[in-house]
């Protein structure tokens, strides 16, 4: 119930005291409060109204504190006399009251997200922070699914919070360009985040379903907070469409099924289906899809597919096309060659990741061998292909991918 609530608790707080990291202390300190205190009067009939309630008054409290101790140093100053004898400090109490009990969660929650996706922050101290304070997940579980230290993710929190207060970051939804550019980094944030839980990069699960999971919640929560917004429904509408294939992305041993492969029936259907309404809704508000939006539709060329085969990988090849001439980029350049090579045939397909190859952009990357040794598989160069495969099981660092790619590395029987 907690980790439901705490990123109200915390963004209403943020508001008044002007710290995120003051915020969290105190919405722990409401936590705490409950731990002590229910197990003896019992649970209240709106709990998270209690907590909300306990958080502001103890944020309350911090600011009266603050006020008084302003003041007595105004005292001793007498420069400061006139100033120090304003009856002021306990209507600006009042009035911080005030507008907590006024101003809608919905736009506290805004400001955090913005505040904690804040570009002045690295990408791993913004996805730290970000799971810390609007998905309440410990240092340990964000440790955990990221394969770090629980010592290194505490110190991106601790780090990030120090690096918001010394830059004096303030807790408001910018606007303008300033909103677009921070825009970027929050929707960037969330795609990361989710992008993880679908496809670890380390480790011996490749699914991470709990990411997925808060990348999805905080997709919504930012599409109902930002409704004139066209990427955030978009974003929204990519990770519905790519959230509704997870139960058929893993066979019963938690091996890796390929989307050819994919039996889908157990696509999610209600995840289509909410997927297709937001992609409908982004593209009501603009002319020009963007990037998510173009990475939405191309989700949704595969869910109006009834089989890998119907696919319609032409109109996929030309969204890839578009998505590299707004946002160029040798991975979108990979995923189109995958798509051209379904459309025109493996051979026209080679010659585009042969040039990819060719530069150093992706010389780590271990899709780039993968995808190589699949299109000389199927020209029937097998034992090209099998070395490939086997360079790319060597530069993968998940379990569950290299023991696939290994697989197909394997001479055949």
């Amino acid at each position: 119930m907690f980790r439901v609530e705490s990123a109200k608790i915390i963004a209403v707080v943020a508001r008044i005291v002007r710290d995120v990291g003051i915020a969290e202390e105190i919405a722990q300190d409401a936590l705490v409060a409950a731990a002590e205190r229910w197990p003896e009067s019992g649970v209240p009939e709106r709990p998270g109204a209690w907590l909300m309630a306990t958080a502001k008054h103890r944020a309350i409290d911090l600011v009266r504190r603050r006020e008084t101790y302003a003041r007595k140093l105004a005292e001793v100053g007498r420069e400061l006399a006139d100033s120090a004898a304003e009856p002021g400090v306990d209507a600006r109490v009042l009035a911080e009251l005030a507008e907590a009990e006024s101003e809608p969660i919905d736009d506290d929650l805004l400001r955090l997200i913005f505040t904690a996706c804040h570009p002045v922050l690295s990408t791993e101290a913004r996805i730290a922070l970000t799971l810390r304070l609007l998905c309440g997940l410990t240092t340990g579980e964000i440790a955990r699914a990221f394969l770090a230290s629980e010592a290194t993710v505490a110190q991106r929190v601790v780090r990030a919070k120090r690096s918001l207060a010394a830059a004096g970051v303030g807790f408001e939804v910018p606007y303008g360009t300033e909103r677009a550019a921070r825009l970027a980094s929050v929707l960037e944030v969330v795609y990361l985040v989710f992008n993880e839980g679908y496809s670890a990069t380390a480790g011996d699960d490749w699914l991470r379903p709990g990411l997925c999971e808060d990348a999805l919640r905080l997709a919504r929560q930012l599409a109902a907070l930002m409704p004139d917004e066209p990427e955030v429904h978009a974003l929204a509408a990519l990770l519905e469409l790519q959230a509704s294939r997870t139960a058929a992305r893993t066979g019963p041993d938690g091996e890796p099924v390929l989307l050819a492969d994919q039996n889908r029936a157990r696509w999610d259907q209600l995840l289509i289906r909410r997927g297709f309404t937001a992609l409908t809704r982004a593209g009501g508000l603009t002319a020009e899809p963007g990037p998510y939006a173009l990475q939405a539709a191309i989700a949704a060329c595969h869910a109006r597919a009834a089989d890998y085969a119907a696919t319609d990988w032409s109109a996929i090849a030309t969204l890839y096309g578009r998505l590299a001439a707004l946002t160029p980029s040798p991975v979108v350049e990979l995923n189109r060659a995958v798509a051209v090579s379904m459309a025109d045939g493996p051979a026209a397909a080679l010659a585009l990741v042969d040039a990819l190859a060719a530069g150093p952009e992706l010389r780590s990357y271990h899709l780039l061998p993968s995808v190589r040794g699949d299109l000389l598989e199927r020209l029937g160069r097998t034992a090209e292909a099998r070395a490939e495969f086997s360079r790319a099981a060597a530069l993968t660092r998940n379990a569950r991918e290299r023991d696939l790619l290994l697989r197909r590395a394997a001479p055949r029987e």
